[in-house]
């Protein structure tokens, strides 16, 4: 089974082929990064505009290196983001994959943007079968989704807890605009907090709702996050004690990362501290991360379950990941996904 995979959920035009779900015979994506640094953000009207100018090259690209050349008979379904994500990203890559379904005649299937980004871990020849992972618990973070994640066998998903305002990435995105660090930030910090003396020289609030709070809305409070406070305390703490230095500017740095990394770390371990988990599986930019990385190894290794992190190249926005949950049967298919819309706040098991 061979899915051409297509995602634009954001600010990446991307395409790939999988087969069976696992082997990636290609994958193409073109980031607008450049188009949206002056701008410190994705702007959505840039990023459709780039994707609707990208998207046809980025296919024909993804099939010629699956195939060794424009075979468009070889490919037996085609799969593509409808949701979550940017409304006017969304509409470019379904819309295009509505229509090369049709022309070619074959299936079309519509993913959930998050639950792909678990998939990704199963990308790499060397990660075990998802029916071999699962019961898992999943962990998406990232530019505009930290949300985590039940995963009982493979193609199910329950959201269990995830961020009441601002995603992970975008609480790095805020930090390095008000430091002066460029965008996007979770590189930039990551880097910079490399390179601290201290990781605690600051102590930022770690970003834990209140049992009760109305956003929850029927969530366990300590499976969910809040990163809203965490900028505005760095904002006051700039104000305060504005940096000397590059030294001070690393130490902050460093420990408004390990307020963010902490928080993350907290509630998968008290999710994993259930029992009911054979395995903890990241997916998403932010886990590119190299501190996040390290705590939840140590996670993992004092709950006695095995860590999956998707390759470096399927943390981010790409195709690969949708077209592989394609293959395990995941999504919505025909008759009704030819009817169905994109959907901008999807969550995962919706």
């Amino acid at each position: 089974m061979r899915i051409l995979g297509i995602e634009s959920s954001c600010d990446e035009t991307a395409a790939a082929v999988v087969e069976d779900g696992r082997k990636v015979l290609s994958s193409v994506v073109f980031s607008q990064i450049k188009l949206h640094q002056p701008y410190g953000g994705v702007v959505p009207e840039i990023a459709s505009r780039s994707h609707v100018e990208k998207i046809g090259g980025v296919i024909r690209e993804a099939v010629e290196a699956a195939f060794g050349g424009l075979h468009w008979e070889a490919i037996d379904a085609v799969a593509a983001t409808y949701g979550p994500g940017l409304a006017s990203s969304l509409m470019v890559g379904f819309s295009a994959a509505k229509g090369l379904a049709t022309s070619l005649g074959k299936p079309l299937i519509g993913i959930n943007h998050i639950e792909a980004h678990l998939h990704a871990v199963f990308l790499s020849p060397e990660a075990p079968e998802p029916a071999d992972a699962c019961p898992m618990l999943g962990l998406a973070v990232s530019g505009g989704h930290t949300s985590f994640i039940e995963v009982p066998e493979p193609g199910k998903f329950r959201l269990i807890g995830q961020t009441l305002d601002d995603a992970a990435g975008e609480a790095f995105d805020k930090a390095a605009k008000l430091l002066g660090l460029g965008y996007p930030g979770g590189p930039v910090i990551d880097k910079l907090a490399k390179t601290a003396k201290r990781r605690d020289a600051i102590v930022f609030p770690k970003g834990r709702p209140r049992p009760g709070t109305p956003a929850l809305g029927g969530f366990r409070a300590d499976l969910c996050v809040s990163f809203s406070g965490l900028k505005t305390a760095l904002m006051y703490h700039l104000r305060r004690n504005p940096p000397k230095g590059d030294e001070d500017v690393a130490e902050i740095a460093a420990s408004y990362q390990e307020a963010i990394v902490g928080a993350l770390a907290d509630r998968c371990a008290r999710a994993l501290a259930s029992g009911r988990y054979a395995t903890l599986a990241v997916g998403g930019g932010v886990s590119l991360n190299g501190r996040l990385r390290e705590r939840l190894a140590e996670v993992a290794d004092r709950a006695h379950v095995r860590l999956l992190l998707a390759k470096p190249c399927y943390c981010g926005d790409n195709a690969a990941m949708i077209a592989g949950l394609a293959g395990l049967g995941v999504g919505v298919k025909e008759p009704d996904v030819m009817a169905q819309d994109v959907v901008p706040s999807l969550e995962a098991g919706d």
